[in-house]
Formats: structure tokens, C-alpha cells, sequence
């Protein structure tokens, strides 16, 4: 299994003025979310690509975070649904736009060549406000949450130079029942199924934000005495 890579973006961090016009997506705000397109070699480092910043640390970026990733599949649907003319590679603040690895093909701790580094998958990206700040669509997270079309992260076990036409080649697939999308599942539409929130918590390759959000929720489950796959009582 192998994919590629179609663009390469980083950004640093920009301040936004107010413009006036009243909407809450119009006020005064900084992000790393506006990223530039490059053609040359990037280095990636084991947090993220030199060059690339975040203006939120706590939840962007960090070692479990350091490589956003979209799929360029993805892009014609929203499109077609958006009717932004300029929405394109890049439109979701990723790092990388890829060819060929959907979330229903791209496994928790799938472990990649990826140019001189070699790179594994960490976890689903989980949108936020600043996606639909940027393109001024209300629901846009929720919009990206319900279809799946999320993208995923990567860690970096080792660093190098990566350039627009990489090819992402599979090297190890060690947890093939936990796809992105089971994993997207799992967090936000079979949230009463107690069973698999403990299971893909289990997985020691999920990031430990996402272990420790799930697990949370199957002791929930647990302690108010639902059952594990209905939600009701048992």
C-alpha cells in the first residue's frame, strides 16, 4: 500500500484585524492556519516541519501532532458543497495534501517512508472553530465531523527531508482493525458503544489524548451501569 504526496504546506503564525462587518468569524483572532504551498525540500523534524507554527499549543501541534494530513479525494465533495472557488490543497490547514490513503484505508500506527523521515499515524484530526472561522461556514466542523473527512496526524520517528511527490510507502500495519474511520466512528457517532471506546482506548499506538477521552468515557459507561454496546441499562 503506498499513496503520495500532492502539496506541501507550512505557515507561521498571523494576526487578523477586525473587519467591521459583526460576525463572530470577523473579530480579531491569530492562527497558524493559513499555510503557504512550497515546491521545494521541507525538513521534518519531530515536531513538524521547520518553519511551521501553531498559535495554539496546547491542542495543535507537539510530537503526537507534528504532521497534518488530508486527503485529496476529499476535495471535490467539499467543492461542490462550499462553492469557495478558492478552496483547494491546503483549504484544511494541512500539512500535507495525499493521494490514495483515505481514513477507511489508514490504520493507527500504520508506519510510513515518507522521503528521508519515516512517519506513523496517530490519530484522527478532530476540526475546530478555526476551520469554520476561515472559510465563514458556521457548521464547518460538524460538516467535516459527520462525513468522516477528517484527515488524520502524524508522529515522526525519523527526521528528514520530504518534498511534494514523495511517495507514503507502508512499512508495518500493526493495528488493521482500527482504521481512521472506525475511529471517527467510535468518537463521534456510536458514542454508546462502551465496547469499542475501551478497545480503541487499549491501542497502544492511539495518541494520549484520544486514550485518555475514550477510556473516560467507557468508565462512564461502566459506573452508570449501561451496556456496552446498547447504552441502555443493563
Amino acid at each position: 500500500m503506498s499513496g503520495k504526496v500532492l502539496a506541501l504546506h507550512t505557515g507561521k503564525v498571523l494576526a487578523f484585524a477586525a473587519t467591521g462587518s459583526g460576525e463572530w468569524w470577523d473579530k480579531e483572532w491569530t492562527t497558524g492556519f493559513s499555510k503557504t504551498r512550497t515546491d521545494g525540500p521541507a525538513w521534518l523534524g519531530y515536531e513538524g516541519f521547520r518553519g511551521d507554527e501553531q498559535a495554539d499549543r496546547r491542542y495543535h501541534g507537539g510530537s503526537e501532532k507534528a504532521v497534518c494530513v488530508y486527503p485529496a479525494e476529499h476535495y471535490p465533495y467539499w467543492q461542490g458543497r462550499l462553492e469557495i472557488p478558492e478552496f483547494s490543497h491546503g483549504g484544511f490547514g494541512e500539512n500535507l495534501t495525499v493521494d490514495d490513503l483515505p481514513e477507511d484505508q489508514v490504520c493507527i500506527g500504520d508506519r510510513f517512508s515518507l522521503g528521508g523521515a519515516e512517519v506513523q499515524v496517530s490519530q484522527p484530526r478532530q476540526p475546530c472553530w478555526k476551520l469554520a472561522r476561515r472559510w465563514r461556514v458556521k457548521d464547518l466542523a460538524l460538516q467535516v465531523e459527520r462525513t468522516g473527512f477528517t484527515g488524520y496526524y502524524f508522529r515522526v520517528l525519523r527526521h528528514g527531508e520530504v518534498r511534494p511527490g514523495d511517495p507514503l510507502i507502508l512499512l508495518e500495519r500493526p493495528y488493521p482493525e482500527f482504521t481512521i474511520a472506525h475511529c471517527n466512528r467510535t468518537m463521534h457517532h456510536e458514542k454508546a458503544d462502551f465496547a469499542a471506546a475501551r478497545a480503541l482506548a487499549e491501542c497502544p499506538l492511539l495518541s494520549a489524548s484520544w486514550k485518555d477521552g475514550l477510556w473516560m468515557r467507557a468508565e462512564k459507561g461502566k459506573a452508570a451501569g449501561t451496556s456496552s454496546r446498547t447504552g441502555q441499562p443493563e
